[in-house]
């Protein structure tokens, strides 16, 4: 208010009003109008005035509103959409839309907001994995997708070696659980299985809703004997080296992108190979990374074997994840169905089920109607994952 009062009064002395409302720091427009008011009402007009509009022509009507309140009353389990239709029979093109019939909802306090689920799952530190050699870690990951020029979606998972750098597989593939499970069993069988496998918390590596969040994907590296390495959420520097490869292929290959998908995978496979024969690392000492990548002691996946300690019940899960123990039926997650778990007995209402040597965690169970059933198994974690021929 002061400043409005010194300015008119400077301009009113004579001063030029440019050079007044430079030296304020406001336009001349603004300048105009604060002493067009101050000549008009004096100091009165130079009072803040409301900035609401005069008028709102795209208002809803206030009988609209009240039939829309009614309407939800008279159906409390409708949505915006459904009182669209039945409002629409009555009021035609004077109905509101979706969108302002969810902001009367809203307004009114007439919807319920969904309270998000916390992840059950949560990963706070960066991994720590040093890959000594090859297929001592490999990570994995889906490249940002991009269309191909008939419109296909390519999405490239791609494999890769951590001690050689050495990409074992760029392939435009789905994110579904399916096919890359298919892909990793081609992978293991002509590389060998690797002894941890690094990835970020997507779909299909992580599902933080589950147990130890592992999917069906990952609990299935767990029972091969992998360890899983997750990343942090919103932290691609925990898979650094992954994603300068990524960067490559982006700048390399998506740039231009081809005709089909078939063609589009030509070119990816011409780029994974120029990639691990040609191009040398400076990692690596100016080699490639096919010349770094040999596996002297290869894991093979037919010999994969877990054996838990004695003390522990050994279970199959069915088809739900779920398995039989003391006449109850325990469900540890549709993510682990079809796969041998070990059941270590708490006490006689709990049980601890471990997938290897991974702690699913506990499961409540009915009483156990022997008491001698849980005396011998006290708390013993199991030993590391070991490759024992079948």
């Amino acid at each position: 208010m002061s400043l409005k009062i010194e300015l008119v009064e400077r301009v009113a002395a004579g001063e030029a009003l440019a050079v007044v409302c430079r030296e304020f720091g406001v336009s001349r427009t603004t300048g105009h109008k604060w002493v067009k008011r101050f000549k008009q009402q004096g100091h009165a007009g130079l009072e803040e005035e409301s900035r609401r509009p005069r008028s709102t022509p795209l208002a809803t009507a206030e009988d609209l509103v009240i039939e829309t309140l009614k309407a939800r009353e008279a159906h409390p389990r409708w949505g915006p959409q459904k009182l669209y239709v039945l409002l629409r029979r009555r009021f035609n093109e004077q109905t509101p839309s979706v969108r302002t019939i969810a902001r009367i909802l809203k307004r009114a306090n007439k919807i319920r907001e969904r309270r998000r689920r916390a992840p059950i799952s949560v990963i706070e530190q960066a991994p720590t994995l040093v890959a000594m050699e090859p297929n001592d870690v490999w990570s994995t990951d889906f490249k940002g997708w991009w269309r191909v020029r008939d419109g296909t979606r390519c999405e490239p998972l791609t494999v890769r070696d951590g001690a050689s750098r050495y990409v074992l597989a760029l392939v435009a593939s789905s994110t579904a659980c399916a096919p890359t499970r298919k892909l990793f069993e081609q992978l293991f069988r002509r590389h060998g299985v690797p002894k941890a496998i690094q990835c970020d918390n997507g779909t299909p590596f992580i599902s933080v809703r589950s147990r130890m969040g592992l999917s069906a994907l990952s609990a299935w590296w767990v029972s091969l004997g992998i360890r899983v390495v997750r990343s942090r959420p919103g932290c691609p520097q925990d898979n650094g080296a992954h994603e300068r490869m990524h960067r490559d292929v982006c700048a390399e290959v998506q740039a231009a992108p081809a005709e089909t998908l078939a063609e589009q995978q030509r070119l990816l496979d011409r780029w994974r190979q120029e990639f691990n024969h040609v191009r040398p690392h400076q990692a690596l000492a100016g080699k490639t990374p096919a010349e770094v990548y040999k596996v002297v002691h290869r894991r093979k996946l037919e010999s994969m074997k877990y054996t838990y300690p004695k003390p522990f019940y050994v279970r199959r899960l069915d088809r739900r994840g779920a398995f039989a123990f003391r006449g109850d039926l325990c469900s540890v997650g549709l993510a682990f169905a079809h796969l041998t778990v070990g059941i270590e007995v708490v006490d006689p209402m709990r049980v601890r089920v471990w997938l290897c040597d991974v702690d699913l965690g506990v499961i409540e169970t009915l009483p156990a109607v022997d008491n001698g059933c849980y005396e011998h198994s006290a708390s013993r974690r199991p030993s590391h994952v070991a490759a024992v021929a079948t």
